[in-house]
């Protein structure tokens, strides 16, 4: 009842955050083009460029997850494989970036970051475990077949 649900949200929370962190990587890379200082003796040019291939790494990654929800949400099936492993690697990068963000920003994004995990944990533990088929709760004698007939009875002597 939950699942669907469920994977709807995850889907459209990792499509905006691949979008978000997207935009920001390619903002810094911009403002780090257009400052044009060094860090350490190292090429503005080449900061800005690895900025922006960074936030295009994580954005597919993010939207690639965002996708193996969708999917989940579409069939009404657990992820499999590949799917089943991007999911589980997108809840503990989160685990990681709500730890860093404890220190480095504050307790909001660490917040957003385990509401994001426990969106995706709550993914994968709904499906988990869950049967193809559904099971008759009736059983087979209330399923409309005739119960098997018993052997016949051996001839008692007089």
């Amino acid at each position: 009842m939950v699942r669907r649900p469920v994977a709807w949200i995850v889907a459209l929370v990792l499509f905006a955050e691949a979008l978000g962190v997207l935009a920001v990587n390619w903002f810094l890379g911009v403002v780090v083009d257009r400052q044009d200082m060094s860090l350490a003796g190292l090429d503005p040019d080449m900061m800005s460029v690895s900025s922006k291939i960074g936030g295009v790494v994580f954005g597919l990654y993010f939207a690639l997850c965002g996708l193996v929800s969708l999917l989940v949400a579409l069939r009404d099936r657990a992820p499999a494989g590949l799917g089943r492993v991007l999911l589980i690697s997108a809840a503990v990068v989160h685990a990681l970036l709500g730890a860093f963000a404890w220190g480095l920003i504050g307790w909001t994004a660490f917040l957003l970051m385990v509401v994001v995990l426990a969106l995706i944990v709550l993914l994968l533990m709904t499906y988990d475990g869950r049967p193809e088929k559904p099971v008759d709760p009736a059983g087979p004698a209330d399923s409309g077949t005739p119960p098997p007939l018993s052997p016949p009875a051996a001839p008692t002597a007089p």
